[in-house]
């Protein structure tokens, strides 16, 4: 019978001692699972370092942050499965898993009986994997203003309503103008990049926000990048977000498709986040695209 190590993150939003029992049942009807909760930031990466050495697959119940930190601890090939437990949960998202935590785990415990996987690419921001969606700037920012919120006293973290709020008091800190404060070679200078292994680049509530419509897991990255953003700019944003127009036809957006490698030069110290994970401020970021890195579980 196949082993599996379930790596759980106890603290994420949507994660109860019912739903870990939950999810280990549907996961047990197709494998031996050995559950390992996380205790600490960075814990996850230790756990999938030393989990791939003895099991045959690693399913990860979490949110964004320690999906990532399971990237970053897999050094060979191997099966991973992720679990919705968070509040956004982008990745499992985007892969086509359900939002529901037991129904995703139970499509993966058959995609493990059926050895269904799909083969992805990774980004690596200064060394960092990421899965998704990586950011220079003005959402790295938003993301580090989130966390220095923190969560609510029931554990939750701050939701979308709240990440508009904190980022209109972003704009307005700027006096409602990003202006140019980074070149990305070859393309130009910008007020700030968003760089996406994938499509969408994240969620709001229900709805896919498609900054990088024609990103693909499988291709390389896709950069979008604002010249210039001001509060104006915001409706037309969101809308063709929403939509999935794209970018490409809208003049004063940067815009460049399946690259291998992104430099970005920040004038000062600028934030950079990698699938939701301040990285702190960096005055250069180097984007690389790791094709076909990591198996992924997938839906029917």
């Amino acid at each position: 019978m196949k082993t599996v190590a379930l790596i759980v993150n106890p603290f994420s939003s949507k994660v109860s001692e019912s739903r870990l029992a939950a999810v280990e049942e549907a996961l047990s009807a197709h494998a031996a699972v050995e559950t390992l909760r996380t205790e600490r930031r960075g814990h996850a990466t230790e756990l999938a370092r030393e989990a791939v050495r003895s099991h045959d697959a690693v399913v990860v119940f979490s949110g964004d942050g320690v999906f990532n930190e399971v990237l970053n601890g897999v050094d060979r090939p191997i099966p991973l499965g992720f679990v919705p437990g968070g509040r956004t949960n982008v990745l499992p998202r985007a892969l086509g898993l359900p939002r529901d935590p037991v129904a995703a785990a139970v499509q993966i415990g058959k995609a493990l009986d059926g050895e269904r996987t799909r083969t992805i690419s990774l980004g690596r921001a200064n060394g960092r994997r990421f899965g998704f969606a990586a950011g220079v700037g003005a959402d790295a920012e938003l993301i580090r203003r989130m966390d220095e919120r923190g969560r609510s006293q029931d554990g939750r973290l701050p939701g979308d309503v709240v990440a508009a709020w904190i980022f209109a008091r972003e704009l307005a800190a700027h006096r409602w103008r990003f202006e140019p404060a980074l070149q990305i070679e070859g393309l130009g200078r910008a007020a700030f990049a968003l760089i996406a292994n994938g499509n969408p680049y994240t969620y709001a509530g229900r709805f896919g926000l498609h900054f990088t419509p024609k990103a693909r897991f499988e291709l390389g990255l896709d950069v979008v990048a604002p010249v210039s953003f001001s509060a104006l700019s915001l409706p037309q944003v969101a809308v063709r977000a929403l939509s999935g127009r794209g970018f490409e036809d809208r003049a004063g957006i940067l815009t460049a498709h399946d690259l291998d490698r992104i430099e970005v030069l920040c004038g000062d110290p600028m934030p950079l986040q990698v699938d939701g994970e301040d990285l702190g401020d960096v005055s250069e970021a180097h984007f690389e695209c790791e094709r076909a890195a990591v198996r992924v579980l997938v839906a029917d």
